[in-house]
């Protein structure tokens, strides 16, 4: 039986020895943050003061915790063993806030360290118990216990140590507490579980060897007063230096902002002195100025000013020094790149200002070149045609209005021509806009090889119109050569998809500043004047003249009437008698259309049939006559008339509808006119893309329709349609006709269309017949089927019917 020592405890000591235990621990937390984020030098001292510190700290609960136990007898304590001890704890807290110091902190990692603090705990407490010279026996099961509870407590004190180590939230404060609370629990409880398991014994012979006296509870006290000194110090030393290193991250952090704007800007910035010294450059300006930085930085402005291109040197110096005057500059200039590049600038220069005093500035620059480009494509595209080139309508009237601004002052004249295609609509209608396009493109490059040696400017103002601005004199003799060598140019073939196409141009003429001061003026009366020409047979030029205006009047009540004249029932059809020259016989009649104006009286095709052109009108004018004189014929058939057909012309507009077939049949099956009896008149320009016309032909054919091609010599298309296409007949205009008994050329010109037709088998009849000497030639040629006024005029149906059918005569020959 052994003879036990029972001590008591100090219930103040052991409430202080845990209040020393969650304050280590929170110094602890603290000091793991400060250690986790400082570097290098800063680092290795934070390490090795934040060890002694939180060493002392755990040291000082566990000594607390000795001398809070009061014993029978007076202690001794071995100061070798209490001051190693002391180096395990210091060891502990070395160990811990190397660990939690790291960025990551894995299992595998976290275990290995709460083991060897756990170890380094163990050593501490029992090296301190053993420093206690008393016989000591321990509970075994008990000191198992108290090293399960080291390492359980070392464990959570790392992971916490580790996950609250840079809180900086609001509530880092409370986090850091809640966690200390809880490691000083631990740490206590080892303490504590420790000191159960010892059982004291006196040392027999009363040996102390060198052991020293400690008046127990007067340097409990001294140690927890100074412990929470220590670590008050320690606090606050951190505290202090968290305020001061928050100012340098600040800083720290400002800078490293700024330092990445001017690194990684995508403008290039470059920063002088105010002795225009360079300080700095980023790569932007770099890879903009092709310049190396060793070559600018500390070296004088100057050095980048070299590069800069001659023309802009004066005014970039100038806009450069006023960046001195604490006023920010915008400016352009250019630089000429090492490798030969102009490169344009966009350069602010923002003088950097200390204090209310200037000490440099930066030169902020950005490479404008492809916007500038692109921008200078958008101002050419809004001002020039996209199709050809020429300046467009806004273009043109910019120029037109400088001209007249110019001469405001200026006696000098000159002139606006408008000039319009004749033929570009067929073009455009029977080949396809594209090849529109090629042809347009064609007869711009021609005006301008025209203009070559004239003051001129063209310009596209859309479609097939442009429009010429050329100084000229006072009577316009300048704007007529070109004209001239205009209609003449234009005159010439154009090869298109395989074929030679032929067009003519009409041309109107305005005088500044006879014709007119404002570009308004101008413009309308070359229209004018182009419109007259386009009236008068197309393919000319006029100068406008006063009286045109009576006539633009005129053709505008035109429009507006005709615009009424079919509702109205104004528009009738009159028939021309087609005769075999032999028997006198009628063979057929061709539909003519007249209007039969309420106030101008019976008006002739010529006269409103350009209006319905230019308008759109001309196609419902045209169905309405095909339908009408389809009425009519069978009308005469069922009356018991000569079966005879109707001739009808067809304009470009019926042509080169979609559904040209489907539309004349209709017509055919609404007036019950069989298809043999109508025959369908069209002209060259109408097969100018023989793929289309080809089948529109074979279809009308294939129905039963004849076709006859007028105005036969007058064309300029190719003679190959003739094999090529299902065409019944020729007529000889009546251009050939009129000068036969006299013209040599006109005589042999008619009868070699007369014998063509005859080899290729189709009928040919001349028209415009009014001489009896006309007459004997064209039989003498065998051409047999004739039309003209001398035989008969265009007739109403009436008038045809009381001459021709009632009872059938022909006429008496004049």
């Amino acid at each position: 039986m052994h003879n036990h020592i029972h001590g008591t405890y100090d219930t103040l000591l052991v409430v202080l020895s845990y209040m020393i235990a969650v304050a280590a621990s929170y110094s602890a937390l603290d000091l793991a943050g400060r250690v986790s984020i400082s570097k290098g030098r800063h680092r290795i001292l934070w390490l090795i003061f934040g060890a002694l510190s939180m060493g002392l700290g755990i040291w000082s609960m566990h000594f607390v915790g000795m001398l809070a136990l009061t014993l029978p007898i007076n202690v001794l304590y071995d100061m070798e063993l209490v001051l190693l001890s002391v180096l395990f704890a210091i060891i502990v807290s070395g160990i811990a806030l190397l660990t939690v110091s790291r960025d990551k902190l894995g299992f595998k990692e976290l275990l290995t360290a709460g083991i060897l603090m756990a170890i380094g705990i163990c050593s501490m407490h029992y090296t301190g118990m053993a420093a206690m010279i008393i016989k000591i026996k321990y509970d075994m099961a008990l000191v198992i216990l108290s090293v399960i509870i080291a390492g359980t407590a070392s464990i959570a004190a790392l992971w916490l140590l580790f996950y609250f180590r840079k809180d900086q939230s609001r509530f880092a404060f409370f986090y850091k507490l809640g966690s200390s609370l809880i490691m000083g629990a631990a740490i206590a409880g080892m303490h504590y579980t420790g000191m159960l398991a010892a059982q004291f014994q006196p040392i027999e012979g009363g040996d102390f060897g060198n052991g020293f006296n400690i008046e127990t509870e007067s340097l409990a006290y001294i140690i927890v007063v100074a412990t929470f000194v220590l670590l008050g110090v320690t606090l606050f030393g951190i505290f202090i230096n968290k305020r001061f290193s928050q100012k340098d991250s600040v800083i720290q952090e400002n800078e490293s902002w700024y330092r990445s704007l001017y690194k990684n800007n995508e403008y290039g910035i470059i920063s002088i002195d105010t002795n225009g010294i360079i300080t700095n450059i980023n790569p932007a300006a770099v890879k903009i100025s092709g310049l190396h930085a060793e070559e600018v930085v500390n070296q004088p402005i100057s050095k980048i000013g070299m590069i800069i291109s001659e023309e802009e040197k004066e005014k970039t110096r100038e806009e450069f020094y006023q960046s001195f005057e604490q006023s920010r500059s915008n400016f352009e200039t250019t630089i000429v790149h090492p490798d030969g590049r102009y490169v344009e600038l966009s350069v602010v220069n923002v003088p950097v200002d200390i204090q209310g005093k200037v000490v440099g500035n930066h030169i902020i620059v950005k490479d404008i070149t492809e916007e500038n480009a692109v921008k200078q494509k958008m101002k050419h595209q809004a001002y020039h045609d996209e199709l050809t080139g020429l300046p467009n309508r806004r273009k043109f009237n910019e120029l037109l209005n400088q001209a007249i601004t110019t001469r405001e002052q200026d006696p000098s004249s000159f002139a606006i021509m408008v000039l319009d295609i004749d033929r570009f609509k067929m073009i455009n209608d029977s080949l396809g806009h594209t090849y529109g396009d090629m042809f347009l493109q064609g007869v711009s490059n021609r005006i301008l090889k025209c203009a070559e040696g004239f003051e001129a400017n063209i310009a596209r103002m859309g479609g097939d119109e442009f429009t010429i601005l050329c100084s000229t004199g006072a009577k316009g003799q300048e704007a007529a050569q070109l004209a001239e060598r205009v209609l003449v140019a234009l005159q010439q073939p154009f090869h298109l998809k395989d074929s030679e196409f032929y067009v003519s141009a009409s041309i109107g003429t305005a005088l500044f500043p006879s014709d007119g001061k404002s570009a308004v003026e101008l413009l309308k009366k070359a229209d004018t004047a182009m419109y007259e020409v386009k009236k008068q047979g197309k393919n000319g030029h006029l100068f406008y003249t006063p009286q045109l205006d009576m006539q633009l009047l005129t053709n505008i009540e035109l429009e507006s009437d005709l615009r009424k004249a079919i509702e109205r029932n104004e528009l009738v059809v009159y028939y021309q008698p087609q005769f075999h020259a032999e028997s006198n016989r009628m063979i057929g009649v061709e539909a003519l259309i007249r209007w039969n104006h309420p106030k101008k009286g019976l008006l002739s095709p010529g006269v409103f049939i350009p209006i319905a052109e230019e308008t759109g009108m001309i196609f419902e004018i045209g169905t309405w006559v095909l339908r009408k004189a389809c009425q009519q014929m069978k009308q005469w058939h069922d009356e018991g008339g000569p079966m005879i057909p109707v001739s009808v012309n067809l304009s470009s507009h019926q042509f080169h509808q979609p559904h040209l077939v489907e539309y004349v049949q209709n017509i055919l099956k609404e007036t019950r006119l069989d298809p043999q009896y109508l025959e369908l008149e069209i002209t060259e320009s109408m097969m100018m893309d023989p793929t289309v016309s080809i089948n529109i032909l074979q279809e009308l054919n294939n129905i039963g329709i004849r076709i006859s091609l007028d105005d036969f010599g007058t064309g300029y298309s190719s003679l190959s349609y003739l094999k090529k296409f299902p065409i019944h007949k020729l007529k000889i205009d009546r251009s050939f006709i009129t000068d036969i008994s006299e013209s040599t050329n006109d005589k042999a010109i008619v009868a070699t269309i007369i014998s063509m037709a005859q080899h290729l088998n189709l009928d040919v009849i001349a028209e415009g017949i009014e001489t009896k000497e006309q007459l004997e030639i064209l039989t003498q040629n065998d051409c047999m089927e004739i039309q003209g006024y001398y035989f008969s005029r265009p007739l109403s149906s009436k008038d045809i019917e009381n001459s021709f059918f009632v009872p059938f005569r022909p006429m008496v020959e004049k």
